[in-house]
């Protein structure tokens, strides 16, 4: 067995805020899809009050699928907009929005073999921004996003997401 010992790992580390909860706003949304076909939207998430306001935080995603609709469900609660019923929404409804947003580093392994350090956000890592701090008396957009209600009682089927 030979091993080199000098040989220095090779280590790409994007992690920029330390592990922590920090007031954050949606920078900037990328629509896309996932390999099933899903609607999927990346959401930037920039710091936006503290030491270190400014600093993106992580990327995360909405995934619009029957798997996927209830942490889109609430994510979207947590930024202040429609959550139940049927809902039209575009991405830009959602930039600008803020919400306490839990980030924590990750490390996996590329199919090259770099050691890719980065921040995430856990399933369940949003939160809305309690009343009195600072985020909540930056203006909000004027919510788009609409309810859309029928006669009858919506159910978890008639959720689009």
């Amino acid at each position: 067995m030979e091993i080199d010992f000098d040989a220095e790992d090779r280590v790409a580390d994007y992690v920029t805020v330390p592990a922590g909860t920090y007031v954050c706003r949606i920078a900037e949304i990328r629509p896309g899809t996932t390999r099933a076909g899903d609607e999927r939207w990346a959401l930037r998430l920039v710091v936006a009050e503290g030491q270190h306001v400014g600093k993106q935080a992580a990327w995360d995603s909405l995934v619009f699928s029957t798997r996927g609709r209830t942490r889109a469900r609430m994510v979207l609660q947590a930024l202040g907009l429609p959550a139940t019923g049927k809902v039209q929404i575009e991405p830009g409804d959602l930039e600008g929005r803020t919400a306490m947003v839990e980030i924590r580093p990750a490390e996996y392994q590329s199919p090259g073999g770099d050691v890719v350090r980065r921040n995430e956000v856990p399933y369940d890592g949003f939160r809305s921004v309690p009343a009195g701090t600072e985020g909540e008396s930056e203006p909000q957009p004027r919510p788009r996003a609409t309810s859309v209600r029928s006669a009858r009682t919506a159910t978890a089927d008639d959720v689009p997401f």
